[in-house]
């Protein structure tokens, strides 16, 4: 019953929503000397919703948020020295190296053995090649999927190009939003893999008391619930 099974990227193999969380900290004390305008975190925020239809995921839509942010609160009175180590602050998170989460090696190249293993990830399409590449995983992947965002039609898409349709595959990521609601209603599996702080866009209740649904640990467990699942079993 289950052929096919994507992983998402960021912060399901390797980190990184904590390297922008600390650029947050890095802006908020760039811009301190130019304003006293409350919140500034949530006012990046609001231009990050505002972006995206724009600029998509991903670190250069950040940076530019960041760039709108300051000088919408400085009212323009920002220097452009101060507009320049913004530059570089989203700079360096694309120069971050790629650190694998643990266990992520194991697990695909484990569930590669046995079933068609996918990369599916959103953002920026230069930076998600760039850190795949470094991660050394890409030989793993039977097939990789760089998107725009994450629906379910996009998972429908995806697992019947690469599988036997939805129904036969699984998603695994730390995003319950984008990782694992879509791939409910696509009809496949969703596992949900928590990993440290969840970018405020991405955050979902949970759809508990879905058949089709599990939560787990840490990658380490999935290779055990795939085999559950082949047996016939409700391991979560």
């Amino acid at each position: 019953m289950l052929t096919t099974i994507g992983f998402d990227a960021d912060d399901t193999l390797w980190a990184n929503e904590a390297y922008f969380r600390l650029t947050e900290d890095r802006f908020t004390d760039l811009l301190a000397d130019y304003t006293e305008a409350p919140h500034l975190k949530e006012r990046l925020l609001e231009a990050e919703r505002r972006n995206l239809a724009r600029y998509g995921f991903g670190v250069k839509g950040f940076t530019l948020s960041m760039i709108e942010t300051a000088i919408e609160v400085t009212e323009a009175r920002v220097p452009a020295s101060v507009l320049a180590e913004i530059l570089a602050a989203g700079r360096d998170i694309l120069d971050h190296p790629v650190d694998l989460l643990p266990h992520a090696r194991a697990t695909v190249e484990t569930l590669s053995a046995t079933h068609r293993v996918l990369l599916i990830t959103k953002g920026d399409l230069l930076d998600q090649e760039r850190k795949l590449a470094a991660s050394g995983l890409g030989d793993l992947f039977h097939g990789v999927e760089i998107v725009s965002d994450k629906t379910p039609a996009v998972y429908a898409r995806i697992f019947a190009r690469h599988g036997q349709g939805a129904a036969q595959g699984m998603m695994v990521g730390n995003s319950m939003k984008s990782d694992v609601l879509p791939i409910l209603s696509a009809g496949g599996w969703g596992v949900h893999v928590p990993h440290g702080e969840i970018w405020a866009l991405e955050h979902a209740d949970p759809p508990d008391g879905h058949a089709r649904f599990h939560t787990l640990p840490d990658l380490g467990t999935l290779p055990q619930l795939v085999a559950s699942i082949a047996a016939g079993g409700t391991a979560s």
